[in-house]
C-alpha cells in the first residue's frame, strides 16, 4: 500500500533540512539538488493528479536513489572526517614539532636574553657606580669651590661695605670741600695746606720755610732755600678761584662771558701782586711759583686763557698745579743733595786717601802671613818627612825576629828614642 505523499514529503523535507544545516559543503550541495529533485517531483505530481501504482514506483525509485545518494554522502562525509582526522593530526604533530623548536628557540633566546641582560646589568652597575663616584668627586669638588665662591664673596662683599663707607666718608668729605671752597679764607687755608704737605713731604726742614717775612714786611707762603745762593724761591698759594666757581655754575652765553672776563681779572691782578711784593732784586729769585690747588683749574688755565699764562710769563710769575710743583720740589731736592755732595768733596778725598793707606797696610801685612804660611810649609814637610822616616823604622823593627831577653829590649827601647830625637 503506497504511504500518503505528505507523509513522505514531510519525511524528505526534514532529511533535506537536516542535509542542509550540516557544516559540510558536500552535503548542503547534495541536499540542494535533492531539493530541486524533489521539487520537481511534487510539481509532477500535482500536474498528474492523485497518486497511482506507477506514481508509488517513481517515488520508490526516488527514494532508492536519495538512500543511496543519502549513503554515499555519509560515506563520504565519513571519509573526509577521517581524512580530515588525519589531517588534523598531522597538522597537530607538525604543530607539536614547531611548538617544540618555538619552545627550544625561544628558551634559548631566554638564556641569552637572561645572560645579555645580565652582563647589562653589571655594566650598568658599574656605570652606576663609576658615575656615583664621579658625581661624589662632582660634588665634593663643587661643594669646594662654593665654600671658595662664598668665602671670596664674603670677602668682596666686605670691600664692598668698605667702599661704600669710603665713599660715605669721601661724600661728606666733598661736601666739607664744597664749603671750603665757596669761603675765600677757607680756599686760601685749602691751598696753603696742600702747598705745604708736597713741600713737607720732599724736602729736608732745613731747606724751606712757611709765612717767612721779607726786608719789603711781606710775608709769602712759602721760601726755599737753595744752595750756594741767599736767594730763596718764593711759593704763593692765595689763588683766586671764585671765576671758576662762578664759571662752572654758568648756563647762558653772557653768564659764561662774565665769569671769564671775572677770571681774567681776578688772575691777572694775582700776577701782578706776586711780581710787586715777592720779586726783590737781589733778595728772592728772578722767578716765583703760583700754586693752583687744582688740576682742573690748571687745565682750564692753559686751554682756555693762554693770555693768563703768557702774562704770567712775562712776569716771570710761573703758574704750577700739585703735580708739577711736586716735580719742581724733587728737582730742588736733587740741587741740594748735589750741592752737599760737592760740599762734602774734600772730606771725602780725605777719607779716601785714609782708605787708601788702610788697603796699603792690608796689603803689607797680607804678604807678611804669606812667608809666614810659606816658613810653617816647609817645617810641615820637614815633620811629615821625618814622619815618613820613622814609619819605615817601625815596619823594619816589626819584621825583625826580638829574642825575651830584657837588656836588649831596653837597649832596643833607647835607640829608638834616640832616633826619634834625632828627627825631631
Amino acid at each position: 500500500m503506497v504511504e500518503p505523499v505528505s507523509d513522505r514529503l514531510s519525511y524528505w523535507l526534514a532529511a533535506l533540512r537536516e542535509a542542509l544545516n550540516t557544516a559540510d559543503p558536500v552535503l548542503a550541495v547534495a541536499a540542494a539538488v535533492l531539493a530541486v529533485m524533489l521539487l520537481l517531483l511534487l510539481v509532477l505530481v500535482l500536474r498528474r493528479g492523485p497518486p497511482t501504482s506507477t506514481t508509488a514506483a517513481e517515488f520508490a525509485e526516488i527514494k532508492g536513489r536519495l538512500t543511496a545518494m543519502s549513503e554515499m554522502t555519509v560515506r563520504r562525509q565519513a571519509e573526509e572526517a577521517h581524512a580530515l582526522d588525519e589531517r588534523v593530526e598531522q597538522v597537530a604533530a607538525r604543530l607539536g614539532i614547531a611548538l617544540d623548536g618555538v619552545s627550544r628557540r625561544l628558551a634559548e633566546s631566554l638564556a641569552e636574553t637572561q645572560r645579555q641582560n645580565s652582563d647589562t646589568v653589571a655594566r650598568l652597575s658599574e656605570r652606576v657606580d663609576t658615575l656615583s663616584r664621579h658625581m661624589g668627586d662632582n660634588l665634593a669638588e663643587a661643594g669646594r669651590r662654593t665654600t671658595e665662591t662664598l668665602s671670596t664673596l664674603n670677602e668682596r662683599l666686605a670691600v664692598i661695605a668698605e667702599a661704600r663707607q669710603s665713599l660715605a666718608d669721601l661724600s661728606s668729605e666733598v661736601g666739607s670741600l664744597s664749603g671750603v671752597l665757596s669761603n675765600k679764607q677757607a680756599r686760601g687755608a685749602f691751598g696753603q695746606v696742600r702747598m705745604e704737605a708736597i713741600i713737607r713731604d720732599a724736602l729736608p726742614s732745613g731747606a724751606y720755610a712757611f709765612q717767612a717775612t721779607l726786608s719789603n714786611g711781606k710775608r709769602p707762603d712759602c721760601v726755599i732755600r737753595l744752595p750756594n745762593t741767599p736767594a730763596p724761591l718764593v711759593i704763593d698759594s692765595k689763588f683766586p678761584l671764585e671765576g671758576f666757581e662762578a664759571l662752572r655754575i654758568a648756563r647762558s652765553a653772557d653768564e659764561q662771558k662774565a665769569a671769564r672776563d671775572a677770571i681774567r681779572a681776578a688772575v691777572g691782578r694775582h700776577i701782578d701782586e706776586i711780581a710787586g711784593k715777592y720779586l726783590i732784586p737781589g733778595e728772592t729769585q728772578d722767578t716765583a711759583l703760583m700754586f693752583v690747588p687744582s688740576e682742573s683749574v690748571y687745565g682750564d688755565l692753559h686751554e682756555h686763557f693762554a693770555d693768563l699764562v703768557q702774562r704770567a710769563h712775562r712776569a716771570r710769575v710761573v703758574i704750577v698745579a700739585p703735580n708739577i710743583l711736586m716735580l719742581a720740589v724733587q728737582t730742588v731736592q736733587a740741587v741740594i743733595k748735589d750741592a752737599k755732595m760737592r760740599d762734602q768733596a774734600g772730606l771725602l778725598q780725605r777719607e779716601v786717601g785714609l782708605l787708601l793707606g788702610d788697603v796699603g797696610r792690608l796689603a803689607e801685612r797680607v804678604a807678611e802671613l804669606e812667608r809666614h804660611f810659606a816658613l810653617s810649609g816647609k817645617a810641615l814637610e820637614k815633620v811629615s818627612a821625618s814622619a815618613v822616616a820613622i814609619g819605615r823604622r817601625g815596619d823594619r823593627l816589626v819584621s825583625l825576629d826580638i829574642e825575651d831577653d830584657p837588656e836588649r829590649q831596653l837597649g832596643t827601647a833607647q835607640a829608638a828614642g834616640e832616633l826619634t830625637a834625632r828627627a825631631s
